[in-house]
C-alpha cells in the first residue's frame, strides 16, 4: 500500500504549492499538484481602459512584474493593430534579458541549490582546497585561500551565534546530498556573492523603465524618451550604465554561474535519469524578436513544440488558432457556464470561482473531484512542459548553431548523452544555458539600440492609435511572450473601448496544473512519477524536481486561521510537523 505524504507549503517558490505524492517501494507511484490561493486579476480588469490594464495585472507577481506588463501591452497592441518603434522593441529585450538573468541566478543559487549544497559541511572544508578546485574551473579573481577561509569563518561565526536564518531549516545530512565539503564552500561563497549581484542587475529596469519592481510601461512603445544630452529621460550617462551592467552580468553569468552549475552537475549525473516528464512535450511561443515582434521567424527563443521527446522535428504553433490552445476546469475550483469538462480558450475564458474545497486544516485533499486553483491549459489536447528546457531543446532541436554549440559543450563536459536532458538535471542546466546565451544577446540589443540613437532614431513609442474613437467597437487580441520560467500570454477582448474579458495563461498554469478530462497529467505531477524517495520524513527528492521549474504561483495572498495564525505546515501521512 502506498504512503501518501503532503508538503505543504513548497518553500523557495512564488506563491502557494502543495504537493502530495503517494511513495510505494521508496519511489513515487502518484503524485498531485495544488495551488493554494486565488487572485483574480481576470475579475480586476473588467471594464477598464485597455492601456492600463498592463499596471494593474503585471502586480500578479512581485518578482515577475516586467514580462505581466509587456506580455499585457501586445495584447493591446494586438488587437489595435499597432507596431513599436524598433528602439522600443530592443528596449522591452533588454528589459526582459535583464529580468532572466536576475531570475535565473536567484533560483539557482537561492532557491534551488540548497536542494543540493549541505551548508553544515563549509565547516569541514579545506579554503586551499577548494581554492585550487575555484581557480581550475574559472578565473573568477574572489578565488584565493584566504577569500574561502574569510567565507569560511563567516559561516563560523553565524553558526556559532545560533541565528541560522535562511540556513535554519535545510535537508542536511541527508543521504540524498553528494557534495565534497570544498564544493559545498565554493557554492555558499558564490551564494553570497550573488545575493549582491542580482540587486545590481535590475538597476536595467529602473533606467529603462523608471524603477523597479513594477516598471512604467506604454501600449505603442517605452514609457522612457531618449535625451542623450539632457539631465532626464535615458541620456549618455544612463545608457553607458545600462552597457557596464549588462558587461558585469556577461562576466558573472560566464565565471561563475555556468561554472558552479557544471561543477555541482557533475556529482548528480544520477539525475539525468530522474524528473522525466514522461509526455516528454515541450512548448514555446517564442520571443526576443531580433526583428520585429510580429516575424516570429527573427526570435531568438525560438517557437514551436516537440512532441513525445522527438527532437528530429519541430511542430509550429498558431496563437491565433482557437482550437490550438485551450483551459480546462474540470479539477479546478472554477465552473465554466457550459460544463466543467468542457475547454474553452482564453478569448472565450471564464474565470467563475468555485471552491468545493476542504477547510483548513485538512490531512489530504479529494483529488477525485476538484484539487487546485489554477486551471489545465492544453495545446491541441496534449499537456505541455514549458520553461528554459523547452525553449533550449526546441533550439537544439531546429539546429540553431548558438544552441547546439552551447548544449553539445554541456554535454560534453559532463559527458552524459542528449537523452539527460528530458530530466531535472537538463531542466536545471537548460536555465543556465540560457542564460549564457542571454548574456552575449543582452550585448547585441544594446549596442543595436546604441547605434540607431547614434544614427539619430530616437523614437521610443508610436501614439498613432491612442485615441479610442479610432478603434473598432470589438476587437480581440493576444499578447505571448517567454517569461524566465516559460510561456506567458495574455488575452483581451475589447468592446467600446473597454476590457470586456481578459485571461492569463502563465507558465507555470502549464506545469502545475491538475488532471485533464482525460486523466493526462501536466508536467509537475508527470515529472515526480518514478522519483526514488530516501527518507519519506525528509523528502529532498520531491524539492529538486519541483524546484527545477521554478514554480511561480503569484507572491502576495497567504492563509490565516480564524485567530489570524499563519498556517505553514509540512504534513507526513497524516503526522504534521509546524
Amino acid at each position: 500500500m502506498a504512503n501518501r505524504i503532503v508538503i505543504d507549503p513548497i518553500t523557495r517558490i512564488e506563491g502557494h504549492l502543495r504537493i502530495e505524492a503517494e511513495i510505494k517501494d521508496g519511489k513515487v507511484v502518484n503524485a498531485y499538484s495544488s495551488s493554494t490561493m486565488v487572485r483574480g486579476m481576470e475579475k480586476i480588469v473588467e471594464g477598464r481602459d485597455p492601456r492600463d490594464v498592463w499596471a494593474f495585472v503585471q502586480r500578479a507577481c512581485g518578482v515577475c512584474t516586467t514580462v505581466h506588463a509587456i506580455a499585457s501591452i501586445r495584447s493591446v497592441e494586438d488587437a489595435l493593430g499597432i507596431v513599436v518603434p524598433p528602439n522600443a522593441e530592443l528596449a522591452r529585450n533588454l528589459v526582459t534579458i535583464s529580468h532572466a538573468f536576475q531570475d535565473h541566478v536567484v533560483h539557482f543559487y537561492h532557491l534551488h541549490a540548497l536542494d543540493w549544497v549541505d551548508v553544515t559541511q563549509v565547516l569541514n572544508a579545506d579554503p586551499k582546497a577548494t581554492s585550487a578546485l575555484a581557480q581550475s574551473i574559472s578565473s573568477w579573481p574572489k578565488s584565493s585561500p584566504g577569500y574561502f577561509s574569510d567565507v569560511k569563518n563567516r559561516i563560523k561565526k553565524f553558526v556559532d551565534s545560533g541565528q541560522l536564518g535562511i540556513f535554519a531549516n535545510g535537508y542536511w545530512g541527508h543521504p540524498a546530498m553528494k557534495l565534497p565539503a570544498e564544493v559545498n564552500l565554493l557554492a555558499v561563497a558564490h551564494y553570497l556573492e550573488a545575493l549582491e549581484w542580482q540587486k545590481e542587475i535590475v538597476k536595467v529596469h529602473t533606467i529603462l523603465g523608471g524603477k523597479n519592481p513594477h516598471p512604467h510601461f506604454l501600449v505603442g512603445g517605452m514609457a522612457s524618451p531618449v535625451n542623450v544630452g539632457d539631465a532626464g529621460g535615458l541620456n549618455a550617462e544612463r545608457l553607458a550604465y545600462v552597457g557596464k551592467l549588462l558587461q558585469d552580468a556577461h562576466t558573472f553569468i560566464n565565471q561563475v554561474y555556468i561554472p558552479d552549475l557544471l561543477a555541482i552537475a557533475s556529482f548528480y549525473k544520477d539525475w539525468g535519469a530522474i524528473g522525466v516528464s514522461g509526455f516528454k512535450n515541450y512548448l514555446s511561443y517564442g520571443d526576443l524578436p531580433a526583428d520585429n515582434y510580429r516575424n516570429p521567424s527573427s526570435f531568438k527563443w525560438p517557437q514551436g513544440v516537440i512532441l513525445d521527446g522527438d527532437l528530429s522535428k519541430v511542430h509550429e504553433i498558431d496563437v491565433r488558432d482557437t482550437s490550438e490552445f485551450k483551459e480546462f476546469v474540470n479539477k479546478s475550483w472554477y465552473d465554466y457556464s457550459k460544463g466543467k469538462d468542457i475547454g474553452l480558450n482564453p478569448w472565450e475564458g471564464e474565470t467563475n470561482i468555485h471552491y468545493t474545497g476542504p477547510k483548513p486544516p485538512y490531512d489530504f485533499l479529494d483529488v477525485d473531484k476538484e484539487y487546485s486553483f489554477v486551471k489545465t491549459p492544453r495545446w491541441k489536447g496534449k499537456p505541455m512542459e514549458v520553461g528554459p528546457l523547452a525553449r533550449v531543446l526546441i533550439g537544439y532541436a531546429k539546429g540553431i548553431p548558438e544552441y547546439k554549440e552551447v548544449v553539445n559543450f554541456a554535454l560534453k563536459k559532463l559527458d552524459i548523452p542528449a537523452a539527460a536532458l528530458f530530466s531535472t538535471l537538463g531542466r536545471t542546466a537548460a536555465r543556465g544555458l540560457e542564460t549564457k546565451l542571454l548574456a552575449d544577446w543582452g550585448l547585441e540589443f544594446y549596442n543595436r539600440l546604441l547605434t540607431n540613437i547614434k544614427n539619430g532614431d530616437t523614437k521610443m513609442a508610436n501614439m498613432d492609435k491612442w485615441d479610442p474613437s479610432t478603434w473598432p467597437k470589438e476587437a480581440k487580441g493576444v499578447g505571448y511572450m517567454e517569461a524566465p520560467r516559460g510561456g506567458l500570454s495574455h488575452w483581451i477582448v475589447i468592446k467600446d473601448g473597454k476590457t470586456d474579458n481578459y485571461q492569463m495563461v502563465v507558465p507555470t498554469t502549464w506545469n502545475a496544473s491538475p488532471r485533464d478530462p482525460k486523466g493526462q497529467l501536466s508536467a509537475y505531477e508527470a515529472a515526480l512519477l518514478g522519483t526514488p524517495i530516501a527518507d519519506p520524513n525528509n523528502p529532498v527528492e520531491i524539492l529538486r524536481t519541483i524546484h527545477s521549474f521554478d514554480p511561480c504561483l503569484a507572491c502576495a495572498v497567504h492563509l490565516y486561521d480564524e485567530h489570524g495564525k499563519n498556517i505553514s505546515q509540512i504534513q507526513i501521512g497524516g503526522a504534521c510537523s509546524v
